[in-house]
């Protein structure tokens, strides 16, 4: 319903750009409460390659159920 109203205030070519300052708005808003600093970036660590499970440590009623459910 809100979206509705808003697309009909100021249009599909506005509204995106509301959206995103709207967004920003609200970030910046939770960095204010929790005091973090707006200029730090946070680099994410890479997550760590998949290990593939050999076949011999899936227990017997398991490897069944996976083979048979395919």
């Amino acid at each position: 319903m809100v979206l509705i109203i808003a697309l009909l205030i100021l249009g599909p070519k506005r509204l995106p750009a509301a959206g995103r300052s709207l967004g920003r708005g609200i970030l910046e808003f939770k960095d204010g409460i929790s005091g973090r600093d707006p200029d730090r970036t946070q680099i994410a660590e890479p997550a760590p390659p998949a290990v593939p499970v050999p076949p011999d440590a899936i227990e017997p009623h398991t490897r069944e159920r996976a083979t048979t459910a395919g």
